[in-house]
């Protein structure tokens, strides 16, 4: 299932060396999802979700990277754009 990321929480919101902590969309029936980093990770890791993040009309994929100090994080493939993806989106509720 491909779902839309449209929110994100993050304690120094604008620290990008800090991770974020929860992520966050609407279902189809528009009742709010949010997870953790750890259990994100875990659904793109066993291919039972993927995830996106809208930016104008096109959907960037949201993929696993791994920090140098070897943590995994998400981040959002290469695009035009020169604003982090993940990082513009608002604060989940």
């Amino acid at each position: 299932m491909n779902v839309q990321i449209s929110c994100i929480n993050k304690v120094n919101r604008h620290d990008p060396y800090d991770a974020i902590d929860n992520f966050g969309g609407l279902n189809a029936d528009g009742s709010r999802w949010k997870a953790d980093l750890a259990k994100m990770i875990n659904w793109i890791e066993t291919g039972t979700h993927s995830f996106y993040v809208k930016r104008d009309a096109m959907q960037v994929k949201v993929i696993i990277a791994v920090s140098p100090s070897g943590n995994k994080y998400l981040k959002t493939e290469a695009d035009n754009a020169t604003s982090n993806n993940l990082l513009s989106l608002p604060e989940c509720p």
